[in-house]
């Protein structure tokens, strides 16, 4: 027996000590709430870093990987399974026109592992461009073309050369982007520095002079993808196609699993052998999917969204918000204060936000089926934060 029963503790002499933890323990999640241990019922507003699509506990999805598991556990891409033709029927059916192949993977980082490989193999050539205060994950190759990640990156040497773009610089990408540049991979919206959205012109510029250079345009939508931004990706709002998109996240509402989808013209370079994985694209993921998507479109959960991002810009500029970033349910908060003490202020009004690269930015990456009140129910904490904030300059 453990000496304690304490997860925290026992994680701790068991685990590598790698993160940082809230002072709570999840015991359960029902709509958009956890509840704790000991009896809490928070206010998820950060969805599990953008995870938890449906919230906790949703029927669809909970009925369609309850079957699947009874049903079918696991087999593997040697065999094909009605389960994951649906699920690429359905991401192709929803992706930009022209994207219109799925090589399914388990999780955000490996999605952009692979499509930075196809990059490679599509064009010969061994240089990546990215853009600044991008995160694309700690994988050897989706790593390299995160920003500051020589900080921790640990390998010898990166996969491929790689450069970085200034945000929203047209001029500077026009420079960067060259013949010897296989791609140039970007994030519509920049979750980790503070759900940044790049400019639109910006986007387009890298669209034009990638497909002038014959460099691949990569969305990464690992963040901002499957309704999060009120569409099902976030590149369709700046009227671009990509080569290729990746997803994860949200995509199994917290079933692991990723996705990388792309142009017949990408696709005609890989046969038989030339791209695998073990799990990528089993029976469960693939269920949660097909859930996922049903769930967006026969709920209206895009337009639901919409409707919130509105609210909250028009409800939440209170207290410490000076003023809000970004698309949909990925949304920044800029605060006039460290964004880590109004992250801790709210979450002793139990209500669950994010903090950011950005030190002044709190980040909402709130469930898909977020109400009305949720958002009034913030706001008012804002507004208490703001008073006390108040009270104690006073003092």
């Amino acid at each position: 027996m453990p000496a304690t029963t304490d997860p925290r503790a026992r994680e701790a002499a068991t685990t590598l000590p790698v993160y940082g933890q809230l002072p709570f323990v999840p015991d359960s999640g029902h709509g958009c709430d956890i509840v704790t241990a000991d009896g809490r019922r928070i206010l998820d507003l950060y969805g599990g870093h953008a995870v938890a699509a449906l919230g906790y506990g949703h029927p669809r999805l909970v009925k369609a990987v309850s079957e699947q598991a009874e049903a079918l556990m696991f087999q593997s891409n040697a065999v094909a399974l009605d389960v994951r033709a649906r699920a690429a029927e359905k991401l192709v059916a929803v992706a930009p026109q022209d994207i219109s192949r799925v090589f399914f993977v388990n999780s955000g980082a490996e999605a952009n592992e692979n499509a930075l490989r196809a990059a490679c193999v599509a064009t010969g050539r061994t240089k990546v461009v990215a853009i600044e205060h991008g995160f694309h994950g700690r994988t050897a190759a989706a790593a390299a073309v995160t920003w500051n990640s020589a900080r921790w990156y640990g390998f010898a040497r990166t996969p491929f050369d790689v450069e970085f773009i200034t945000r929203d610089d047209c001029s500077d990408a026009m420079a960067r982007i060259d013949a010897d540049v296989a791609a140039v991979i970007l994030e519509p919206v920049q979750g980790v520095a503070g759900a940044y959205d790049l400019a639109k012109e910006f986007v387009q510029t890298i669209r034009q002079r990638t497909a002038q250079v014959g460099a691949l345009l990569i969305a990464d939508e690992v963040q901002s993808g499957i309704g999060r931004c009120g569409q099902y990706f976030a590149i369709d709002d700046i009227g671009v196609t990509p080569d290729i998109i990746t997803s994860a996240k949200a995509l199994g509402g917290g079933v692991p699993c990723g996705a990388m989808l792309c142009s017949e013209a990408v696709a005609k370079h890989f046969g038989p052998g030339s791209l695998g994985t073990t799990f990528g694209g089993g029976p469960l993921a693939a269920s949660a999917i097909v859930a996922v998507l049903d769930a967006i479109e026969s709920e209206g959960l895009l337009a639901n969204v919409r409707a919130r991002e509105q609210q909250l810009r028009d409800e939440c500029i209170v207290g410490p918000v000076q003023r809000v970033q970004g698309k949909g349910l990925l949304l920044g908060l800029v605060c006039n204060q460290p964004a880590t003490g109004v992250r801790d202020a709210l979450l002793q009004q139990d209500i669950l936000t994010g903090t950011s690269a950005d030190p002044s930015v709190l980040r909402i990456l709130a469930p898909l089926t977020l109400e009305g009140h949720h958002v009034t129910r913030l706001a008012r904490a804002l507004e208490n934060i703001g008073a006390a904030t108040a009270d104690s300059a006073a003092n």
